[in-house]
């Protein structure tokens, strides 16, 4: 349907989709925050899991609508590079907090955690890929392994919230995750509407997500760019744009746990893309049909998750230009990636 109309409305759809997923994202921050108090899972859980979850739908809508439509490359780089455009994205919020360094205030177990988990998930496509390609019933094992790692993962970040071996030091710029009073027109809403508010925002951002797809792959057929470039540059930051509003709203709201675990629970959520998008892939594995320019994201993903793991663990309270090492050069990573591959993959 998409594809029959002409290339500028085409991009009009892509932008437009882009616009409405931006939007419920500021709306679902405030609602996530609300949410992390009243039920006590905290923000970086609620962060990790319910938001990082529901901003990534229009992604996930993304992969597996390419790779039903047989499109391997699309679906694969278009999860992997929202990874590493969200990881950004935890550089720019550090630019909006001035009062210190993000990493620095932001200091919480529950995303060294997730940080770690997310190391172990981008290892497991290419456990897949140097290995034969086995599949059952047309999905590779590791589809399998991700979300069972997944669970295990958050099971292990619940139980370090609830019972912390170990402790970040508090100094005066370390902000705290404690609970906010309410503004009268919140404090009116039961639990139950809170929830469902949040559910329709998340139906909304599924169907701008399918409309992304849809346009990103007739600008695919209609330009000749890449799969590739297509899915980590353009449907990637698209869908990812959500991870950037709503970190920096949680930033803004001094929500700063909310912010940090937003991206990085986000990031290992984006990793079961990878299973659904191999379930919806009819044509064998989607590890094997992903191409070398595919793969290059996964490294950048790694490269990016390390070093913010760094600055998680170093907490400098304030580095270069006003912001700490590690957004540099996360800023500098992806934007070296970005070049490589718009000069030698395009």
């Amino acid at each position: 349907m998409i594809d029959a109309l002409s290339l500028p409305v085409v991009l009009i759809l892509f932008a437009g989709s882009a616009a409405v997923v931006a939007i419920c994202g500021v709306v679902m921050t405030g609602l996530a925050d609300r949410l992390a108090d009243r039920t006590g899972l905290g923000e970086a859980i609620v962060g990790a899991v319910i938001l990082g979850a529901a901003t990534s739908l229009s992604g996930t809508v993304v992969s597996v609508t390419a790779a039903l439509d047989g499109r391997a490359s699309l679906a694969f780089s278009n999860s992997i590079g929202g990874i590493a455009a969200q990881t950004a994205f935890l550089a720019l919020a550090d630019m909006v907090f001035r009062r210190a360094n993000l990493e620095h205030a932001a200091a919480e177990a529950t995303n060294l955690v997730q940080g770690i988990l997310l190391s172990f998930l981008l290892l497991l496509p290419f456990a897949a890929f140097v290995t034969p390609e086995v599949t059952i019933l047309a999905v590779h094992p590791v589809s399998l392994l991700i979300p069972a790692a997944y669970l295990s993962g958050l099971a292990i970040s619940r139980a370090v919230r609830a019972d912390p071996m170990w402790h970040p030091v508090n100094t005066r710029d370390t902000r705290q995750d404690a609970p906010e009073p309410e503004d009268s027109a919140t404090a009116r809403k039961p639990t139950p509407r809170l929830v469902a508010e949040f559910a329709g925002l998340m139906t909304v951002m599924g169907l701008a997500g399918w409309i992304i797809a849809q346009s990103g792959a007739a600008v695919v057929d209609r330009i000749g760019l890449s799969e590739s470039l297509v899915g980590a540059l353009m449907t990637a930051v698209v869908t990812s744009l959500p991870e950037l509003v709503t970190t920096i709203a949680a930033v803004r709201r001094g929500a700063l746990q909310l912010a940090v675990g937003g991206i990085i629970g986000g990031n290992t959520f984006d990793t079961l893309f990878l299973t659904a998008a191999d379930t919806a892939y009819r044509d064998g594995s989607l590890y094997h049909a992903a191409t070398l320019q595919d793969y290059f994201w996964v490294v950048t993903a790694a490269l990016m998750n390390v070093t913010l793991l760094g600055g998680l663990f170093v907490r400098e309270r304030r580095g270069p230009a006003g912001i700490g090492f590690d957004s540099l050069a996360l800023l500098g990573i992806y934007g070296g990636a970005v070049a490589i591959q718009i000069l030698a993959f395009a």
